[in-house]
Parts: C-alpha cells; structure tokens; sequence
C-alpha cells in the first residue's frame, strides 16, 4: 500500500452480488471499486465531477484472496498510486469488517480526456492540486 493517505468506504454484500456458489461474483467486485473510487472522489472533490475533463477508466485488475458472502461488511481502503501527465493510478484494499482479512487488492487507471472523449489531455491543474492535496 502506498504512503499517501488512505480513504475508507463501506458496504454490505447483497445478495444478488453473489453467484451460485454463495461467494462474490468476480465481475462484482469491479462495482465495488468503482463505488469506492466515486465515494473517494465525492471526499477529494466536494464533487461528481473531475474539474477541467472527463475521466476514462483504461485499466482495472483485481486480485482476488478470499471469498466474501452475503451480509458480510467490507471496507474498501482507497489511494492515490500515482499521478502522471495524463493518468491517475488508484490503488484499493478489500477487507472483510468482522474479520481483517484481505479480501482482494485492486488498481484502476483512469485517463483525462477532452469533453468530446475522444482526445487525451492532461490532467489539469485544478484536479491534479486536488489529488496531491491529500498526499
């Protein structure tokens, strides 16, 4: 995990988060990220909204170390990985409340792009000062 600080989310697993063997379906956990990423944002930003761009996830991977099941709390450790001209990296940390144990570790990338979405810029200044400002 990075040096830089970390944010928390919770959330319950429903139910229909599960697949037919009773765990976490994998696809769901990319969900579960996003939330977090979101709810992290909401906490950085005051806002939905990325000042100056439009962001697009471009890589997520998820590394799965342990089942989760139905009305099991996980809490979801958010950070800023890295910053670079056009990319940030996220980093997340999935751990089961009750017990500490890691449920899985997780990056996304996201990239700035012009409001059309069809052209990467960088990461303009006001974001990028909001993002390092929690460093």
């Amino acid at each position: 995990m990075s040096d830089t600080p970390v944010f928390t989310h919770r959330l319950v697993v429903r139910f229909a988060d599960c697949d037919l063997l009773g765990h976490v379906n994998n696809a769901v956990y990319f969900t579960y990220l996003e939330q977090a990423r979101i709810a992290w944002w909401r906490h950085v930003a005051g806002d939905d909204r990325f000042p100056g761009a439009n962001t697009v996830v471009v890589h997520a991977e998820c590394d799965y170390r342990a089942p989760a099941f139905p009305h099991e709390e996980l809490e979801i450790r958010v950070w800023l990985d890295r910053i670079g001209r056009s990319s940030v990296a996220i980093g997340y940390e999935i751990l089961n409340v009750a017990t500490a144990q890691v449920v899985a570790h997780g990056k996304t990338i996201s990239v700035t792009v012009d409001p059309t979405g069809r052209t990467t810029i960088p990461v303009p200044d006001d974001a990028r000062a909001l993002l390092l400002g929690g460093r």
